[in-house]
C-alpha cells in the first residue's frame, strides 16, 4: 500500500511524536509513504532519518487558540495552494490512504478531490466554532474515517469515531529515586497557558510552606515566535520569584527528566486531551497528580494508578500526601500495570496499523454497494 501522511505542524508536539513512532511499523509493512510538513522543523530531519521522503507543504504558521483575522484570511488564501499541492503529491505517490494528522488540513483535502481514502487522526478537542464546522463539514465530503486520541477528543465527531488511546516506548530502565533525599517536584511540557505552569507555581508555593527542603523544576519553554506563550513564560517566572523553583528547558530525553523526580504535576486545562508525559510517567514509575481535565480521567484511576486534583489547593494536598505518606509505592506499581496493559508503543502501532487498514476497506466496500 501506499500512503501521503500530512501533518498541520513540523516542531516535536505530542501529535508529531505519534506520526513519528508509528513510521518504524508503516516502514515494517512495506508501505511507500510520502510525508507533507509545513515550516522548518525538527520533524523533517527525523522522518528522513527514519528513510522516508518528506516534502514542504503550505499550511501556517497560525497563532494557537483563537486566529486572529490576518491568520483567518491567510487560512482562506493558502487553502486552494495547499489542496493543490495534497491533489499532486496524493498522484505522485498513488496514495491507497492520505492520513491527515490536524484539523487545519481538513478544508484543503475537502477542496483537493482527491477521490481517496482519507484518515483524520483528532489529538486535541476541538470546540464549537467555525474551525469545527469547517472540519466537520470536510470530513463529511471526503467521508474520512476519524480516529480519536480518547473519548473526550472523539466527542465532536459523532458514534463513528475509532478511539486509539496513546501508546510511548517506556524508558530503558526505571530508575526510582531512593527515599529521605531532598523532594524534587515537576511539570514537563511546552509553556503555554493549557499546560497550567502558572497553577505549578501556585502549587509548589504550598507544597514549599508545608515542606520547606521541597524543590520545583519546570521542564519545557515557549514555541519560538509565539507571543501569547512567550508573555506567559514571562509572567510564570515572575510569580515562581523567591521560591525554590528551576527552569530547565527543553529536554530531549524525558526519561531522564523523570529521573530526578519524586513526582510530576500535571495543571492541565479543561480542553486538554490525555497527555503523553502522563503515559511515560507512568511508565518511568514517576507518581502524577494531575487536574481532572479532558480526557485525563479516562487514564489516570483515582487513588489508584494517580491522584486527580480539582484545583491547586487540592493538587498541593495530593502532593504533600504522596511525598510524605505510603502510598507512593502501590501507586507506582499500580501504573506501571496501567502502562504495561494499556498503554505501550507495541499496542498504538497495532492498533493504528489496524484503523488504517479499516480506512481503506471501508471505502472498497462503499464502493462495492454503488455497483
Amino acid at each position: 500500500m501506499n500512503l501521503l501522511l500530512l501533518d498541520q505542524f513540523s516542531d516535536l508536539g505530542g501529535a508529531q511524536k505519534n506520526l513519528l513512532e508509528l513510521l518504524p511499523a508503516i516502514r515494517e509493512a512495506g508501505w511507500r509513504t510520502l510525508v507533507g510538513l509545513p515550516g522548518e522543523g525538527e520533524l523533517f530531519e527525523q522522518v528522513r532519518a527514519l528513510g522516508f521522503e518528506a516534502e514542504r507543504i503550505e499550511c501556517g504558521p497560525y497563532e494557537s487558540g483563537r486566529k486572529s483575522a490576518a491568520d483567518v484570511a491567510r487560512f482562506m488564501a493558502g487553502t486552494p495552494r495547499l489542496a493543490a499541492q495534497m491533489r499532486r503529491m496524493a498522484t505522485r505517490v498513488d496514495a491507497g490512504l492520505v492520513y491527515l494528522n490536524g484539523p487545519r488540513l481538513l478544508p484543503a483535502a475537502a477542496m483537493a478531490s482527491m477521490g481517496r481514502p482519507a484518515l483524520f487522526h483528532s489529538h486535541s478537542y476541538l470546540g464549537p466554532g467555525v474551525m469545527r464546522r469547517l472540519a466537520a463539514a470536510a470530513i463529511g465530503r471526503m467521508k474520512a474515517c476519524v480516529i480519536a486520541q480518547c473519548e473526550f477528543v472523539a466527542a465532536p465527531w459523532g458514534p463513528h469515531v475509532s478511539v486509539v488511546y496513546n501508546g510511548v516506548a517506556g524508558p530503558a530502565r526505571i530508575s526510582v529515586r531512593a527515599p529521605g533525599g531532598v523532594p524534587r517536584v515537576g511539570c514537563i511540557g511546552r509553556i503555554a497557558p493549557e499546560k497550567g505552569q502558572r497553577e505549578f507555581v501556585a502549587a509548589a508555593a504550598r507544597i514549599h510552606r508545608a515542606l520547606p527542603d521541597c524543590r520545583f523544576t519546570i521542564y519545557g519553554a515557549p514555541l519560538f515566535g509565539n507571543s501569547v506563550a512567550e508573555h506567559y513564560a514571562a509572567r510564570v517566572r515572575n510569580e515562581a520569584a523567591g521560591l525554590p523553583v528551576d527552569f530547565a528547558g527543553w529536554v530531549e530525553d524525558v526519561y531522564a527528566a523523570m529521573e530526578q523526580l519524586d513526582l510530576l504535576l500535571v495543571p492541565s486545562a479543561g480542553h486538554e486531551a490525555t497527555t503523553r508525559v502522563i503515559l511515560e510517567a507512568f511508565a518511568a514509575g514517576v507518581p502524577v497528580v494531575a487536574f481532572p481535565s479532558g480526557g485525563i480521567p479516562e487514564v489516570v484511576d483515582h487513588g489508584v494508578t494517580g491522584m486527580l486534583a480539582k484545583g491547586v489547593e487540592e493538587m498541593a494536598e495530593c502532593a504533600i500526601e504522596l511525598l510524605t505518606g505510603e502510598r507512593r509505592a502501590a501507586m507506582v506499581a499500580a501504573a506501571r500495570e496501567s502502562w504495561e496493559r494499556r498503554f505501550t508503543l507495541e499496542r498504538y502501532r497495532r492498533e493504528m496499523m489496524a484503523a488504517m487498514e479499516r480506512a481503506i476497506r471501508a471505502v472498497t466496500v462503499r464502493e462495492r454497494l454503488l455497483i
